[in-house]
């Protein structure tokens, strides 16, 4: 016991200190893990070393990532920016805006309304008070660094640097990236190593590829509908999947401050009710990934509540910045997984009374392959007839 507390305190220390690092070693960790299965199907295919394979792909990953920030990173920091001002201006005009909208009437076809019986003074200021420290936020975080750009590209070839090595030393142990041996506990350290393995596939190769189709889309989408900040909204509607609730609001409450004050567009509506068909049809869209796309890729391997990850993702953030909220869901279902595992243990229970699903057997075996495979045989399938 007096060991097990020495190590904790030690290691809170450590987190506390050094917090400002662990958001890019975390990445670092992350980077390693997605490349592993490239590298090794890379040293397979070509007959290269290990090391050599390593080299190669790193020297791609560099050219590609450089490429990148010239290419495109001044225009997505300037559009966020841009959007990010505009947004603040109309949140803080929001009260007067409702203040008239009350005294309107509005009519649809037969249909006439007003908007006098409700309190919207009261509901405004509550929208506000949500909406507002989420917006400073992430203007905080954009602002930041779009102005420290020098230190983002810096701390960048760190994690690559990191990921390299970890890498290179990886390929001494063939099947493991990170070897662990403690007598006695080998089954153990394979099923814990099994079960982070589902946690951390669903989260990379499927959370993360649910957000990039969200971005997709949302800029297909909001390009169609001619709406401004197009690709910066989009942007945003991707990254507010990591927080949920509060992040797809916020998304609806930019999207319809944008529309509604950006002026004219191709459908020639008056100004609300482009706003509210630039809302409908974006929620459409969320229902389709909420409902269909994102349970096909995900699945349950998480197995964390929305509102659990909600409030990991604040104090996340507040601990190591934006690499924390991104990050939430999948350390929170880690945590959740060893606190199940040392409880057990400590009440002398078993620590896995579910049966074992074995993983694949090599780490080639990646689920991309196999949707690559099902993609020729249906070629060969269509040649054939």
């Amino acid at each position: 016991m007096v060991v097990g507390l020495t190590i904790i305190a030690v290691v809170a220390a450590l987190v506390v200190s050094f917090r400002a690092i662990i958001g890019p070693l975390l990445l670092a960790f992350i980077l390693t893990y997605l490349l592993y299965p490239v590298i090794a199907l890379v040293s397979k295919v070509s007959r290269l070393s290990w090391r050599a394979s390593v080299n190669l792909l790193f020297l791609l990953v560099v050219v590609i990532y450089l490429g990148l920030i010239t290419a495109t990173g001044l225009t997505v920091v300037q559009q966020i920016l841009s959007l990010t001002n505009f947004v603040r201006q109309q949140v803080t005009n929001l009260p007067a805006l409702v203040e008239d909208l009350s005294t309107q009437q509005f009519q649809f076809g037969l249909f006439k309304f007003s908007l006098e019986q409700f309190d919207l003074g009261t509901l405004t200021q509550q929208l506000l008070s949500t909406v507002q420290p989420l917006l400073g936020r992430i203007g905080s975080l954009v602002s930041t660094f779009a102005t420290s750009a020098a230190a983002t590209l810096a701390w960048s070839f760190f994690v690559l640097i990191i990921s390299y090595f970890l890498l290179v030393d990886a390929g001494r142990f063939p099947g493991q990236l990170v070897p662990v041996e403690i007598p006695g506990y080998e089954y153990d350290i394979r099923r814990l190593g099994n079960e982070l393995r589902k946690i951390w596939n669903a989260y990379l190769r499927g959370q993360l590829l649910v957000i990039l189709l969200v971005m997709i889309a949302y800029s297909i989408l909001l390009v169609t509908l001619g709406m401004h900040f197009a690709f910066g909204i989009a942007i945003m509607a991707g990254l507010a999947r990591f927080v949920p609730y509060i992040g797809p609001l916020t998304t609806a409450v930019v999207t319809f401050l944008v529309a509604l004050f950006q002026g004219q567009n191709y459908f020639g509506l008056p100004p609300y009710q482009f706003a509210i068909l630039v809302v409908v049809a974006a929620f459409i869209l969320d229902q389709i990934f909420d409902n269909l796309i994102s349970p096909r890729l995900l699945g349950q391997a998480l197995g964390v509540h929305p509102a659990g990850v909600l409030i990991a993702a604040i104090v996340a953030a507040n601990l190591i910045g934006l690499i924390g909220l991104v990050l939430a869901a999948p350390v929170l279902a880690t945590l959740r997984l060893l606190s199940r595992y040392i409880t057990r243990k400590m009440f002398d229970l078993d620590p896995w009374p579910e049966p074992e699903v074995r993983p694949p057997a090599s780490p080639l075996d990646v689920p991309w392959r196999r949707w690559w495979g099902r993609l020729r045989a249906w070629g060969r399938t269509l040649q054939r007839r």
